[in-house]
């Protein structure tokens, strides 16, 4: 299945137009390489999807062509939400 379309499916991003931005910025990375919108994605893969200043990591369960809400949860598991690191403007040296 197409990543676009299983993030819209699993729910992990509402909208396919939005999941199709976000790969085509490269803030999505399926088994550590960065995929495009139209990447393959298989169960075991694992996702990682940068949102603003969070990376969330998923592995894929289960392929399905349409979900329902409550069954959409089950197409994958969190493995782990991260913060990126804010730059405090602070420690930035301004050399004039």
């Amino acid at each position: 299945m197409r990543l676009d379309k299983f993030l819209k499916v699993s729910r992990l991003i509402k909208r396919r137009t939005l999941a199709k931005e976000v790969a085509a910025q490269g803030r999505i990375t399926i088994n550590g390489k960065v995929a495009k919108p139209g990447t393959v994605v298989k169960e075991g893969d694992e996702l990682a999807i940068r949102f603003g200043q969070k990376i969330v990591t998923a592995s894929v369960d289960r392929i399905q062509e349409s979900a329902k809400k409550e069954d959409a949860a089950t197409m994958f598991t969190i493995i782990k939400e991260e913060r990126l690191a804010q730059i405090d403007p602070a420690f930035i040296d301004d050399e004039d």
